[in-house]
């Protein structure tokens, strides 16, 4: 059975004492080595958990536990050793004038031994591909590029969960493409938790578990299949359903019968393959 990491129990948050609960009374957990997919619209509370669960917020109700430790601000420092985040924009994260100074930070902040990072630099760019790029200025770089580094200087300090918040919001779709790909390949390596929090559904089919957001409470819990069966639900709420979901549909009304919920254009077409097979 795997170890819990992250538990959320009963959290409800607002911004204000005046304003709106943001998040309402809610409980979740994600576990060692597990990918877990956050999704919901905007407003939903998706980024507000990701900012609860490294301490950039504390909840007015409920309890936060970070691999074993209650998320306070006399354990904050604790915590975000075990919980690295990369934002939307990855230019609010740079402070090196070059990548491989960016990828320092962190470390030095830590204490790590010089002989140690410069290790671990090679490592982590070379885990994303960006090892040719290590004396580039930053603003130098793509979007998609900016993201790598970003995620090769939250690895440097080896946390045990990487939080993507809306780190694709601002690619283009081949740059989203080759981002979860780089995340996917970096999660196998270093056999760490992985929490994308998105709203686009066609991010999380890679994801074991998928939690949906709406109004600030969970709405559904389920693994990617089962959520993307929903079509008309997370219609209503203001979701965008993949147009292999919305292909699937419409092939199922001519008539033809797949049983599956196709997740990708690899397995519809199995599934076809199937079907052409045996009539």
């Amino acid at each position: 059975m795997r170890k819990k990491l992250i538990e959320f129990r009963n959290v409800s948050f607002r911004y204000g004492d005046e304003e709106p609960w943001v998040l309402k009374n809610c409980s979740f957990e994600v576990y060692e080595n597990e990918w877990l997919a956050i999704i919901g619209h905007n407003g939903s509370g998706k980024s507000t958990i990701a900012k609860l669960m490294n301490g950039l917020l504390f909840p007015q109700e409920g309890e936060i536990i970070i691999n074993g430790q209650q998320v306070t601000e006399e354990t904050i420092w604790d915590v975000r050793k075990d919980v690295g985040m990369v934002f939307q924009n990855p230019d609010n994260q740079f402070v090196g004038t070059t990548v491989q100074d960016d990828v320092a930070f962190g470390m030095e902040n830590r204490g790590f031994p010089r002989e140690e990072m410069i290790k671990r630099i090679e490592q982590n760019l070379t885990a994303v591909g960006m090892q040719d790029y290590r004396l580039t200025e930053p603003h130098r770089l793509s979007g998609g590029q900016k993201q790598r580094v970003a995620i090769a200087s939250v690895l440097a300090v080896s946390p045990k969960v990487l939080i993507l918040d809306e780190a694709t919001a601002m690619l283009d779709p081949k740059g989203r493409q080759e981002i979860m790909r780089t995340v996917s390949n970096v999660r196998a390596e270093h056999a760490l938790s992985l929490i994308t929090i998105t709203h686009d559904l066609r991010e999380v089919v890679q994801a074991e578990r998928v939690i949906v957001m709406n109004s600030g409470e969970i709405w559904d819990e389920a693994i990617p299949r089962e959520i993307f069966s929903k079509k008309d639900a997370l219609r209503e709420i203001g979701l965008d359903v993949p147009f292999v979901a919305i292909l699937t549909d419409e092939l199922k009304k001519t008539g033809m019968t797949i049983t599956n919920e196709p997740l990708n254009q690899e397995e519809l077409l199995e599934d076809l393959w199937t079907l052409h097979l045996r009539t």
